[in-house]
């Protein structure tokens, strides 16, 4: 299992959800089933299904939750989007809120591409041996922190493992 407050993207999806809960509070009361609702359960969806991710053992269902996360958050951003076209947000929150918006993005957009990108070392050939078989490498990322990935890395020759 992974430690969901120690990845960056969490950070800034709590922080996002936190915003968000405070702007919408200003929304005309006529929007407190539409806009409003739909703005706060996206945002809490985000950092709630980091949060899931983080829990399943499996590196596919990380990813999955992760995807699911930054689904919530580009709906998000939309609706924040929209927010400000029909005046429901003052302009002094605009920039701020919609740079952390973007930031957050970015953020987790990365992560759930490092996490997609096949690793340098996943199944590759490396070099023939002098008996014939094919060496090849296997790794696994086994934590992604703030600024750190930490990998698992086995090597067999075709018949054993060799590191």
């Amino acid at each position: 299992m992974r430690d969901h407050t120690k990845l960056r993207a969490f950070e800034l999806a709590d922080e996002v959800a936190i915003i968000i809960y405070q702007v919408t509070g200003d929304f005309p009361k006529e929007e407190l089933y539409g806009l409003t609702s739909q703005m706060r359960r996206a945002a809490v969806s985000v950092p709630s299904n980091m949060v899931e991710g983080c829990a399943r053992e499996s590196q596919n269902e990380y990813l999955r939750f992760l995807e699911i996360a930054f689904g919530s958050l580009r709906q998000l951003h939309y609706q924040f989007s929209l927010a400000k076209r029909l005046g429901y947000l003052k302009d002094d929150d605009i920039s701020n809120y919609d740079s952390k918006l973007v930031e957050t993005e970015k953020v987790l957009g990365a992560l759930v591409r490092s996490l997609r990108k096949p690793n340098s070392l996943q199944p590759k050939h490396l070099a023939p041996t002098p008996i014939g078989f094919i060496v090849t490498a296997e790794s696994k990322v086994l934590s992604f922190g703030d600024k750190e990935a930490i990998f698992s890395v086995e090597v067999h020759d075709g018949v054993e493992k060799i590191g």
